[in-house]
């Protein structure tokens, strides 16, 4: 915890992600609450089945009432490196296990409220596994490969509205 503030008062919990209210000495001198969620790390793929090819995901998301294109990506689970979760993630997500991952960058999507880090990955060597992938019940993925050109035009037009995508297919 940081060293200037007060004991945090918990707002609400989530399945994932609790709220907390936070009194904080801020580096200007003032003393203001603040709100906090607290999520854990989390991992953003970029599945690269081919060069110039990438494969995103379309899921209802229930938050914005949509259902939206983009790059598979999931929590990292306690005691589980970054690595470990990507590998994970896209297992789970498009059925594939990679045998290459690079690590592109890690980036704060909302640090204005949320202490979330996201680390970006480029997956490559993608293969079929017979060992069945767990499935998260709330989720309903569709995964689909595009030309790079494509995903990035489907960006320009509207039809990518998702931020961590957006960063991901920047990357590459």
């Amino acid at each position: 915890m940081n060293p200037n503030s007060s004991t945090p008062n918990r707002c609400s919990r989530g399945r994932s992600s609790p709220s907390i209210a936070i009194r904080v000495k801020m580096p200007n001198g003032r003393t203001v609450t603040v709100d906090v969620v607290r999520h854990s790390r989390s991992v953003v793929l970029v599945p690269v089945p081919e060069p110039g090819k990438v494969i995103l995901i379309r899921q209802y998301r229930y938050a914005v009432n949509a259902f939206l294109w983009e790059l598979p990506a999931g929590s990292v689970d306690e005691g589980e490196t970054p690595e470990d979760a990507a590998r994970r993630e896209c297992h789970e997500e498009i059925g594939l296990v990679p045998s290459t991952l690079v690590r592109l960058s890690a980036m704060y999507p909302t640090p204005g409220y949320c202490d979330e880090e996201m680390v970006f990955f480029r997956l490559s060597g993608l293969e079929t596994t017979d060992e069945k992938a767990a499935v998260d019940e709330d989720e309903d993925i569709h995964a689909q490969t595009f030309d790079l050109r494509d995903a990035r035009d489907m960006v320009r037009r509207g039809e990518i509205q998702d931020m961590k995508t957006l960063v991901g297919l920047s990357l590459i």
